[in-house]
This record gives structure tokens, C-alpha cells and sequence, in this order.
């Protein structure tokens, strides 16, 4: 497929989805705010944005994770094999050793079930350019917490279009009451990188992109 140019993007073309729930895991409060706040930059510049949160993502987060571990984490042991670790941290050690292989009956219905979120979101992009919605349920999380929030499913909001393959950008567009940065998401059709670009482009341009934090 061919790399397209953002600079070739009419934005004011574009069809926007935005939504800031994905029936996982609700955000807190400001960074629905901020993702809010995107939209309605958009639909200032003359963009189509419609309220609209594909069907199956509530789902996506259960299949990555069961694709994750599907052989049992045999790919991560590779990784450490390859890296020469020897001993992996606890936590990792007991996800190994705790992995449930599932048959090849279970394997296949896995994949079928993929395959079948994948249509869904498909079908959905059929009317639009666009998703504009959180990077994750949370701003940063302190060290030793982020699997706990990840079961929870704090991280689907990435972990979706991780299970697609689609292209998808993260610009800043707010800060939490903690001071820490929240992202804006845009997710674009497949091969569309240049639509995801030419989009955070232009919400860094009018949100003030970086900033850096007082210290």
C-alpha cells in the first residue's frame, strides 16, 4: 500500500466517531473532558463528528489478553531466552508458569471470535474516517500498579486497535489534576496513516502540544 502525505489531508473532510467510554473501563473524569474538548475543535474547523462507539469493543479487551497468552506465554520465554535472562521478576514468573494452554479446538474459536470483533469495526468505519477517543482509562499509574489496572481494563483503549492492526496517533490534550498529561487518540482506517497524522496535527496545533511540566 502506498505511505500517503498528511499534508495532502483536507481535514475538513474527514468523519469523525469520538467517544470517550468504551463499555470497559470509564475514564476519569478529565480525560473525558479532554477528549471532549478535541472533538469540539474539530467540529469547529467543519468537521463531521457524531457521537458513535463501535460495537465489540467491550469484547476486545478479554480476546487480546487470551491471545496474549494463548501459548501458554511461550513467546515471552523466547524474549527472555533471547536476552539471556535467567530469572524473570516474580510477577512475570507466576504469568508463566500460571498460563493455561488452551486446546486447538479453543485456539481456532479464538481466532474466529477475533476475526469477527475485526468485521465489526470494519463495518462501523464504513461511515466514518476517524475514532477520536482516550488513550486509557487513566493518566500514569505509580510503579507496580499498571497490571492490576490492566485486568481491570484501563489499557483497552489501545489494546483494540492493537488487536485490529489499524493505524493511530496520541497527541496531548489535557492535563490531569495531578499535573500528569493526558492524550487525545485517533485511530484511522487501515493503511490511513496519513489521515491519523494529518488529524493530531492539527489538535497539536490548536491545543498547544507539549508543555513542559513545572518541576
Amino acid at each position: 500500500m502506498p505511505l500517503g502525505d498528511p499534508s495532502d489531508i483536507e481535514i475538513q473532510n474527514l468523519r469523525i466517531a469520538v467517544h470517550t467510554d468504551n463499555g470497559v473501563l470509564k475514564p476519569i473524569a478529565a480525560i473525558r473532558e479532554a477528549v471532549s474538548a478535541a472533538a469540539q475543535i474539530l467540529s469547529d474547523a467543519g468537521l463531521s463528528v457524531e457521537e458513535a462507539c463501535p460495537r465489540g469493543l467491550e469484547q476486545s479487551h478479554s480476546l487480546y489478553a487470551d491471545l496474549y497468552a494463548a501459548d501458554g506465554r511461550a513467546w515471552v520465554q523466547r524474549l527472555l531466552a533471547k536476552a539471556g535472562t535467567t530469572e524473570a521478576h516474580p510477577w512475570l514468573a507466576s504469568r508463566i508458569s500460571g498460563a493455561k494452554v488452551p486446546s486447538v479446538a479453543e485456539f481456532t474459536e479464538l481466532l474466529e471470535e477475533i476475526d469477527r470483533c475485526r468485521s465489526e469495526l470494519l463495518a462501523f468505519m464504513e461511515k466514518y474516517d476517524v475514532i477520536l477517543c482516550p488513550v486509557n482509562a487513566l493518566p500514569a499509574l505509580p510503579h507496580d500498579t499498571w497490571m492490576e489496572e490492566f485486568r481491570r481494563g484501563a489499557f483497552s483503549y489501545t489494546a483494540a486497535y492493537n488487536l485490529t492492526g489499524w493505524p493511530g496517533a496520541v497527541v496531548r490534550g489535557g492535563t490531569s489534576p495531578e499535573g500528569l498529561p493526558i492524550g487525545v487518540q485517533v485511530i484511522a482506517r487501515p493503511w490511513r496513516e496519513d489521515v491519523a497524522l494529518a488529524v493530531v496535527q492539527y489538535l497539536e496545533k490548536a491545543l498547544g502540544g507539549w508543555q513542559r511540566p513545572p518541576l
